[in-house]
């Protein structure tokens, strides 16, 4: 890691201990709180990232896959259960919007526009892109169904909440098959030209250091989060924003930023396949593996069971981004202009939830 890029990151992490000295010694100080909290959680969002590659190139196969699908977006997870447990599933839904759509547009977005003005053309798998834009049209579908049934129902209709639990458990077992699907019985139609691992490198730490820097870093993210998640309804009132906005894309963003900033240096290195594999895959684990895990233990932690009955805008959103991530995606290849057409739609829509009226 250049000597920079450690300074930024270490100056980044030092922000963990002051957002957790602020919300102790100035509770009033929503704002501050939020965003040092905000700054505290990215690198450390970066180290369990890099921690979880580590491990996964040491374990390898379908330990290191399975890790991976499990550690992946642990992040969102955290950020998200605990606002559960604070009564705002408004906002928990506002995330797994606003991670999709940033990821399908904004990080894949940079990604094709970097690596192409580096390289004019670049290639990847079609299949792998396939799968992954069709597990998030299933996905689209699930957060589809139960707006229409809460629209089309019968006044006073007391099953949705059934409904919506039903459909996280589909869609929670078709993730766990497309796991053994990709990782196991079909493996080979995810391989590069070059082979899977052709130009992975060697992992950075050894495998008690990245099992401790994850266990760490976790615990870490867990404290951080908990300061965001009490301050994120008076920061979002101070600042003049609506909680759809936080959640969508500030929060969103949060977690997700070691993603962006590796996806981008993949396609910089042409390496295609490994951007749209991290921008379509942690898509599709936020919508078919955080979402449903999230309504389970809605039950457990939260005063009531989170629906899945987004906001018309939000489907909209997430039903844009599906189809351009699908058109894009379907020939195999990518240049900077395609790169620009989807950031162009991210920031569309990121203005609509700018303007959407806080409550």
């Amino acid at each position: 890691m250049p000597t920079l890029r450690r300074i930024v990151w270490l100056v980044l992490v030092g922000c963990v201990p002051l957002a957790i000295a602020l919300a102790r010694l100035t509770p009033q100080r929503g704002t501050t709180i939020f965003v040092v909290s905000v700054l505290a959680i990215m690198p450390l969002a970066g180290f369990i990232g890099q921690a979880t590659d580590d491990l996964a190139a040491r374990l390898g196969g379908g330990i290191g896959g399975l890790l991976n699908a499990t550690f992946g977006n642990i992040a969102e997870l955290i950020i998200g259960g605990l606002a559960l447990r604070h009564g705002l599933p408004d906002l928990v839904k506002a995330s797994i919007t606003g991670s999709i759509i940033g990821n399908v547009l904004l990080v894949f977005g940079a990604a094709a526009l970097v690596g192409g003005l580096k390289h004019p053309t670049q290639r990847f798998n079609r299949t792998a892109a396939g799968v992954g834009t069709t597990m998030l049209l299933l996905s689209a579908i699930g957060m589809v169904v139960p707006a229409v049934f809460h629209r089309l129902a019968a006044p006073g209709h007391t099953r949705e909440l059934e409904l919506d639990t039903s459909i996280a458990a589909v869609l929670f077992l078709t993730y766990c098959v497309g796991l053994v699907f990709t990782l196991k019985t079909h493996r080979q139609l995810f391989r590069t030209a070059g082979g899977a691992d052709a130009h992975r490198e060697p992992p950075a730490s050894t495998l008690r250091t990245s099992s401790l820097t994850l266990v760490c870093a976790t615990a870490a993210v867990a404290l951080v989060s908990e300061r965001l998640v009490d301050v994120v309804a008076d920061a979002a009132g101070a600042l003049g924003l609506s909680q759809l906005f936080v959640g969508v894309v500030i929060v969103a963003l949060v977690g997700n930023a070691a993603e962006h900033f590796t996806a981008v240096k993949m396609a910089a290195r042409d390496r295609m396949d490994a951007a749209i594999a991290i921008a379509v895959g942690s898509s599709t684990q936020i919508a078919l593996f955080v979402a449903p895990v999230l309504v389970f233990l809605s039950y457990a932690i939260g005063p009531a069971p989170m629906d899945l009955r987004f906001t018309t805008f939000e489907l909209v959103a997430i039903g844009l981004s599906v189809l351009s991530i699908a058109f894009i995606a379907h020939d195999g290849e990518t240049n900077w202009l395609e790169g620009v057409q989807l950031l162009a739609v991210y920031v569309i829509l990121a203005l609509g939830f700018y303007f959407w009226p806080a409550r």
